[in-house]
C-alpha cells in the first residue's frame, strides 16, 4: 500500500484589503466583503455579522474570540474539513493550498462562557498569543438571542461553522495558482521502511484533544465524529495537518487548541523534520480526555497497548486543557512508561495566582519529563485599547474562564477606563501547548 503523500502549497500573505474581487497576487490578499458575508449568512441562525481586518501592531482588542482557522482549499476539490464542511473523504493526501501568515478569527457576542478568549494585537497582551503575529480576517457575529440562551451548543457551532465556510471561500482564491513554496509530508508504511530508518528510535505523538462534554457538540471533532465517543486511534500525522481535526468549544481558553493549531501542529512538523535523521516517526495516537475514572484508565491502557504493539521507544503526550484532564495526562504517561516507552509531556499548569499550588491535579514520579507551557492562573494586567471588536463586557461575566464580574479584592475584570485584569486562562490559545510557545522558566 503506498504511503499518504501530502503537499501543502504555501502562499505567504503580506497584506489584506477589502476589494471588488476575492483574489491573491504578489502577497496581497483581497477579500470581497459582500460575497464573504453571503457565505456567513448561509446559516439562518446568524442574525448579525461584520468583517474586519486586523494586523500585528494594531491597537485592537478582540473578545470573546471563539475560533481560528487557516484559509485553505483542496486543489482536486472536496471540503477542507471532511465530515464537517462537506462529505467524508480521506484527508492527508493530495495537494492543499494554504494562505500562510494569516487566519480567520471568529468573535461572538453575548451569552459567552464556552471557548471565549481574548486577543490583543499590540501592547503587553500581544506577547501572550500566537494570533497577534498574524494578519487576521475577523468575523464578528451574533445569533438569535433566544436561540443563544437555550441552545449554546448550536450557537457556538453556527458561528464556528460560519468561520470555516468563510476560510474555505477565501482559500479558494489560490486554487489555480502556483504556490510560492511547498511542504511535502509522507511516511512509508511501518512495514516498508528502510533498514536505516528502522534502526532509529521509534517515536509517536499522543494527542489528547478536549472531549469532556457529555452533551455532544462542544467537543473536538475527528472527521466530524465527536471525540467524546471515540477510543484511542492510530492515525497518519498528515490527517491532522490536513483537516481531519477541528476544535471544540469549551471553557479553559488558554489551554485550547484552535482549528488553526491542528492545521499547523508545530510538534508534528518538528517530529517530521527529525524523521530519518534522529528518529523514526511512527505517527499519531489520537486519544481523548474523559470524565469518569474508568474511562481514563481504559484510554491510557489502550494507548499503552497500541504503543507496545507498534514497537514505539519514545512518545510525546500533549493534553488540551487542565484540571480534570490532568488525570488522563498522567495516567497515559505512567501507562506508557510501564510498558517501556520513554515519555515526555506537554502541558500547562494551574498553580494558582501566587504560583504556589500543585501544578497538576495528579502527579506521579514516572512523569519526570514534563514541559510546562505556563500557569493558567497567572494574573495579567492589560491597558485599554483604542478599538474593541466584539464585546468587552463578556470578560466581566462569570462563566468566561479567566474573567469575573466581581472579585472581592480585585473588583471587576473590566475597569471603567477599559483596562483589564484577568487570568491567563482567558487568553485565546495563550499557552500554545501544540508547540508555538516560546515561554520559558526562571530559577530563583
Amino acid at each position: 500500500m503506498p504511503e499518504l503523500k501530502l503537499e501543502l502549497g504555501n502562499f505567504h500573505v503580506k497584506d489584506i484589503v477589502f476589494g471588488n474581487e476575492t483574489s491573491y497576487k504578489d502577497g496581497l490578499l483581497t477579500v470581497n466583503k459582500e460575497e464573504a458575508l453571503k457565505v456567513v449568512f448561509e446559516d439562518e441562525c446568524i442574525t448579525e455579522a461584520e468583517l474586519h481586518i486586523v494586523k500585528p501592531g494594531d491597537k485592537v482588542r478582540l473578545v470573546p474570540v471563539k475560533e481560528a482557522m487557516e484559509p485553505r482549499c483542496r486543489v482536486a476539490g472536496g471540503p477542507v474539513w471532511p465530515g464537517v464542511t462537506g462529505d467524508l473523504m480521506q484527508s492527508g493526501e493530495g495537494r492543499t493550498h494554504c494562505l500562510k501568515d494569516c487566519s480567520v478569527l471568529v468573535v461572538g457576542k453575548h451569552w459567552g462562557g464556552f471557548q471565549d478568549g481574548l486577543i490583543d494585537m499590540s501592547g503587553e497582551g500581544a506577547k501572550y498569543t500566537y494570533y497577534s503575529k498574524l494578519k487576521n480576517i475577523v468575523l464578528v457575529g451574533d445569533t438569535n438571542e433566544t436561540f443563544e440562551q437555550r441552545e449554546q451548543q448550536k450557537k457556538n457551532r453556527a458561528l464556528r461553522w460560519a468561520g470555516m465556510r468563510l476560510a474555505e471561500y477565501i482559500g479558494n482564491c489560490v486554487k489555480d495558482l502556483e504556490p510560492e513554496n511547498m511542504d511535502t509530508y509522507e511516511l512509508a508504511p511501518l512495514t516498508k521502511r528502510s533498514d536505516e530508518v528502522n534502526k532509529l528510535p521509534k517515536v509517536a505523538i499522543v494527542l489528547q484533544p478536549q472531549s469532556q462534554m457529555e452533551e455532544l457538540g462542544y467537543n473536538d471533532l475527528l472527521y466530524g465524529w465527536d471525540c467524546n465517543r471515540m477510543l484511542p486511534t492510530f492515525m497518519n500525522p498528515n490527517e491532522v495537518l490536513d483537516g481531519a481535526m477541528i476544535s471544540g468549544s469549551f471553557m479553559p481558553c488558554s489551554s485550547k487548541w484552535s482549528t488553526y493549531d491542528f492545521q499547523n501542529f508545530p510538534m508534528i512538523r518538528r517530529l517530521y523534520e527529525e524523521h530519518g535523521k534522529t528518529i523514526n516517526f511512527v505517527g499519531v495516537i489520537m486519544s481523548n480526555l474523559n470524565v469518569a475514572l474508568e474511562q481514563k484508565q481504559r484510554a491510557a491502557q489502550m494507548v499503552a497497548q497500541m504503543a507496545k504493539s507498534l514497537g514505539i521507544d519514545a512518545a510525546v503526550v500533549a493534553e488540551e486543557g487542565y484540571g480534570n484532564p490532568d488525570a488522563d495526562f498522567i495516567a497515559c504517561t505512567v501507562a506508557l512508561e510501564d510498558v517501556g516507552v520513554k515519555t515526555i509531556g506537554l502541558t500547562n499548569e494551574c498553580t494558582g495566582r501566587d504560583g504556589m499550588s500543585q501544578p497538576l491535579v495528579t502527579l506521579d514520579t514516572k512523569a519526570n519529563a514534563i514541559v510546562s507551557c505556563g500557569n493558567v492562573s497567572e494574573l495579567i494586567k492589560l491597558p485599554p485599547m483604542e478599538t474593541v471588536l466584539g464585546e468587552l463586557e463578556a470578560l466581566a461575566r462569570d462563566g468566561l474562564s479567566g474573567g469575573w464580574a466581581d472579585d472581592e479584592i480585585l473588583g471587576s475584570s473590566v475597569k471603567e477606563d477599559g483596562s483589564i485584569i484577568m487570568e491567563n486562562n482567558a487568553m485565546f490559545c495563550g499557552d500554545q501547548v501544540v508547540g508555538w510557545s516560546d515561554k520559558t522558566m526562571s530559577e530563583y
